[in-house]
């Protein structure tokens, strides 16, 4: 091959990779939800860190779930190329090669874990890289393709930074931690299961065996109902015991309320005889947008909630 030739298949990875695709291959959304959960498990931690290591903690906090991201989006390139939804990430549309991605991922993932041991504990750090971990290898390379019950499972990788941001403060770890990853956990399944619903098609053409694929709409549907009816009760289990004041308690149950409305909505949705929506899905949509502002919320308010007292 010549060098021209050579120089026009490197193209498209050398030159079209712009500081916005790299960011992408971090996914920032999910990296801003990550972070409030781990900032908030740190705040209500008791004892105290240095602004400048409580500030590296969020950072590493923030550069591992990007690096989980990056790494899931190496693996699932094949598939994200065939999903409308993810068609235009930055692997499937050529402008970051492969390896490059793998590369800026591991050494991501690695240098998080070390700066999180040199500047808070082992203890967080151990916790950090099993997040890492479990993203990478649990959910992404073994359950994602495998099974229904994949974001069920994997949900715990998103549930663990209140016990990171917990264990970097007071390195161990205690119940108030442990209760907001049970929250975190819960409110996975109904969240994606919503997005799933929508994007069934998507997930259909790719081979990726999502609950709705798999066992239908009108199942879907009963899931997430069931699984808001037993997040409620959990979330309000750091008030009921006393690890949470009053202000936490009624936002708690406020936006509970509100989630099971919205969960109901999905499951009144109107359906065809197969169970697919005749509304094009526009209740799931709205519960997919409320579920990222319930979770956003409840979190400030464990904090608000700390910081009165």
């Amino acid at each position: 091959m010549s060098d021209a030739t050579n120089l026009t298949v490197a193209a498209p990875f050398a030159m079209g990779a712009e500081w916005r695709d790299w960011l992408a291959l971090l996914k920032p959304r999910v990296v801003t939800l990550v972070v409030v959960t781990g900032i908030v498990g740190m705040l209500v931690a008791p004892g105290h860190l240095n602004p400048v290591l409580a500030v590296t903690t969020v950072l590493c906090i923030a550069v591992a779930a990007g690096a989980a991201g990056a790494i899931n989006m190496w693996y699932d390139r094949d598939i994200d190329a065939i999903m409308v939804r993810t068609s235009r990430r930055p692997i499937p549309t050529g402008k970051i090669e492969p390896g490059e991605a793998l590369a800026f991922g591991v050494v991501l993932a690695v240098a998080s874990v070390l700066v999180m041991a040199l500047a808070t504990n082992l203890v967080a750090a151990a916790w950090l890289a099993l997040s890492i971990g479990f993203y990478v290898f649990v959910y992404t390379m073994w359950l994602k393709r495998r099974t229904p019950q994949n974001i069920v499972i994997g949900g715990a990788a998103g549930a663990f930074p209140p016990i990171i941001g917990w264990a970097a403060v007071t390195g161990d770890v205690t119940a108030m931690p442990a209760l907001l990853f049970a929250i975190v956990f819960l409110w996975t399944p109904p969240h994606f299961w919503s997005l799933a619903l929508y994007a069934c098609k998507d997930y259909g053409r790719a081979g990726v065996p999502m609950l709705p694929v798999v066992a239908g709409a009108r199942h879907t549907r009963t899931q997430i109902l069931l699984y808001t009816l037993v997040l409620t009760p959990v979330s309000l289990l750091p008030w009921l015991l006393g690890y949470a004041g009053p202000v936490y308690g009624l936002t708690a149950a406020v936006l509970g309320a509100g989630f099971i409305f919205s969960a109901l909505r999905v499951w009144m949705d109107r359906q065809d005889e197969t169970g697919i929506s005749l509304t094009n899905d526009a209740p799931a949509r709205a519960a997919f947008r409320y579920s990222l502002a319930y979770l956003a919320i409840l979190f400030a308010a464990v904090a608000v909630d700390h910081f009165l007292g």
